[in-house]
């Protein structure tokens, strides 16, 4: 891998954000093509060395080692347009599509692969800097996915292997605690708004207890670091929330039911909650849904 070339076909913030992180780590990312030319010449400017190229068959032709970084449902067109040779390494950077994306390039003898850090990309100089310690889903055959794991620790990250078949189900996952978990903070922000309080004053209250509660489970576990009135067994608690939830809004009151049925597991794991407690806590929230009915 030490002469190998790198290029990448899509210069989006995934690209921008691996290709800067592989040129740190001493690995010589040759070209690029992006459809829209805007994001290839930021990649240039912060890569030393890298070409910008006319297409994607040409950065394939220039290149060894190429990163599919184009959007989920462009990888298998962009893969298939491409004439591929056996010295070729074709990696997408999907976390829900499955590497038979890449079958075009498989059937040229190709090695191919999937290469997928559990990373928010939305500004790769932010991206970039807080890759290090990420976690990345790797999948291809046995002796690819050995690269592709060093290829990981090259640039500071560890790995999990994906098996094969279940990329979606494990992309999925990682939104609960990525996309989803932004619109939590979004619905938490809108109740603040209602008794006047502006967003960043409610981002500057909410996120210290966000990190209080991702130590909370750090230091020990989920069911550990489980608080709040379920896991405590305050019905009363619990059906004020659903009351006040319910005026503010139906369906934020839906939502909160769905969350706190969630919470009650964790409560009995934790100990704090009884099984009682936890009957009581189950018959408030489906007498709240009855009503709603």
């Amino acid at each position: 891998m030490r002469n190998e070339t790198f290029g990448f076909i899509g210069c989006g913030c995934v690209g921008r954000t691996l290709a800067q992180a592989f040129s740190r780590a001493g690995k010589n990312v040759a070209a690029a093509w992006s459809r829209g030319s805007a994001g290839a010449e930021l990649m240039a400017q912060e890569v030393e060395g890298l070409r910008v190229l006319p297409s994607a068959q040409t950065v394939a032709d220039a290149c060894d080692f190429v990163w599919l970084t184009v959007s989920d449902d462009a990888i298998a067109s962009v893969a298939n347009g491409i004439t591929w040779q056996p010295h070729h390494k074709v990696v997408h950077c999907s976390g829900a599509t499955e590497i038979d994306a890449l079958a075009k390039a498989r059937a040229a003898g190709a090695a191919i692969g999937g290469f997928h850090p559990l990373q928010m990309f939305t500004d790769p100089a932010v991206a970039l800097q807080g890759l290090p310690g990420v976690t990345v889903g790797v999948e291809a055959e046995p002796i690819f996915l050995e690269t592709l794991k060093q290829m990981a620790a090259d640039i500071g990250c560890s790995t999990v292997e994906v098996p094969r078949g279940d990329r979606a189900l494990y992309h999925a996952s990682a939104y609960y605690v990525g996309p989803f978990f932004i619109a939590l903070l979004s619905e938490a922000v809108t109740i603040w708004k209602k008794f006047g309080a502006s967003e960043p004053d409610a981002l500057k209250a909410l996120l210290p207890l966000l990190a209080g509660t991702t130590s909370a489970v750090t230091s020990s576990s989920l069911a550990q670091g489980m608080g709040g009135c379920v896991a405590r067994g305050d019905v009363g608690t619990v059906r004020r929330h659903i009351a006040a939830m319910n005026r503010l809004d139906p369906d934020a009151g839906d939502l909160y039911r769905a969350l706190a049925t969630r919470t009650i597991p964790l409560g009995l794991a934790r100990g704090s909650l009884t099984a009682s407690m936890a009957a009581q806590i189950r018959d408030a929230l489906s007498i709240a849904e009855k009503v709603d009915a």
